[in-house]
């Protein structure tokens, strides 16, 4: 049986996981196996918290247990929303005006936290830019992404011809995983929401992945603000590499809550 597992490092609230990369995950296990050109878009609907370090039974994309159903996954069509660029020297100045070192519903995110360490969390830090051409609100990070962030397995494409457990690629560079990529454009959406000011949780992602990040490269990572309806919000955010090619983009809706009562929760 094909099962979800969330372990505790990859927490979003104190006790529940990361949207991001829990949403990552279970795109992993409804794409199809060859990724050679890319991830097509999944949206992932998260219908409750997801429990840490408790194994979910997944059936046909649905991540489920004696509760209820806790994450749902579809394949879906048509382009996501991307966000304007920022440069690197820009998203770099940013992360310093961001909101989340001041104050923080979730401080201990493994996406956005400040309280986690280098190396641990991705510790991206968005901070505010310019407003795009339409005055919508937008933020940027850089992100670096970790040998801890690394894939389990990967393809040493250009060096052995025999398969190894992984992805294929031309190259020999070691890259994030999947449920990490997912995560490293999370948060992001949610403070281009005003996440200071009107906490929330990741209701629903829907990303695109046309490659993984390459470990050690400096990365940038921009939340654009999409509007809202009630206690929801909608955002999108691509991710760029060093040379400035879109390498993965998502759109967000998130729902207002309580930091207090989520980060009581127990799976």
């Amino acid at each position: 049986m094909t099962e979800l597992l969330v372990p505790a490092r990859f927490n979003g609230p104190a006790a529940s996981g990361n949207g991001g990369w829990t949403a990552g995950t279970l795109a992993g296990l409804v794409h199809d196996a060859d990724h050679a050109a890319g991830w097509p878009p999944v949206r992932i609907t998260l219908r409750r918290p997801p429990p840490l370090d408790r194994p979910l039974p997944v059936s046909d994309g649905v991540a489920a247990d004696d509760e209820g159903v806790v994450a749902a996954a579809e394949l879906v069509d048509g382009p996501l929303r991307e966000v304007e660029a920022v440069s690197q020297d820009e998203a770099a100045a940013a992360t310093a005006s961001y909101a989340g070192l001041r104050t923080h519903p979730f401080p201990t995110c493994f996406a956005c936290g400040p309280d986690r360490a280098e190396g641990d969390g991705l510790r991206i830090f968005p901070g505010r830019v310019a407003d795009d051409r339409e005055g919508r609100v937008r933020v940027a990070s850089t992100w670096t992404p970790h040998e801890s962030h690394a894939e389990d397995w990967w393809f040493l494409g250009s060096e052995r011809s025999e398969r190894l457990e992984g992805h294929l690629y031309a190259d020999d560079h070691r890259r994030a995983s999947l449920a990490v990529t997912w995560a490293s454009l999370d948060c992001v959406g949610g403070w281009a929401g005003d996440l200071e000011e009107r906490p929330m949780v990741l209701g629903r992602m829907t990303a695109r992945v046309d490659a993984l990040p390459v470990v050690g490269e400096r990365h940038v990572v921009v939340g654009g603000a999409r509007g809202g309806e009630g206690r929801k919000t909608f955002t999108a955010a691509p991710l760029y590499d060093a040379d400035g090619r879109v390498v993965a983009v998502a759109e967000h809706v998130w729902i207002a809550v309580d930091p207090a009562a989520f980060n009581r929760l127990r799976g």
